[in-house]
């Protein structure tokens, strides 16, 4: 279920902003009896590098992404942590530890 679950957020990260890269990390084991994992949805973290958050501050750029996964965020995701960058942001920052 979380390979599905991971290859559905990516493919739709994908489809919808044209991404340089994409990575999906599933953290939902570290919130085993969390109250809202109890519904069997996840816990994600993406980091998404896109020409298309150009020019959008923050709240714009988690926008797309949600826009994006729509659905998902009702039926798969109980939450998600969003590093959103712009190509030249992702060439002078150093990478995120997964």
């Amino acid at each position: 279920m979380t390979s599905h679950r991971i290859q559905a957020i990516r493919e739709r990260l994908e489809s919808a902003l044209d991404p340089a890269t994409v990575d999906v990390i599933d953290e939902s084991h570290l919130h085993s009896g969390h109250a809202g994992a109890r519904d069997g949805r996840g816990h994600f973290r993406v980091r998404v590098v896109s020409r298309h958050f150009e020019g959008c501050k923050a709240l714009a750029r988690h926008q797309l992404v949600f826009r994006a996964l729509d659905d998902l965020m009702r039926t798969d995701i109980h939450a998600l942590s969003i590093s959103a960058l712009t190509p030249a942001e992702a060439d002078t920052r150093e990478p995120e530890p997964y």
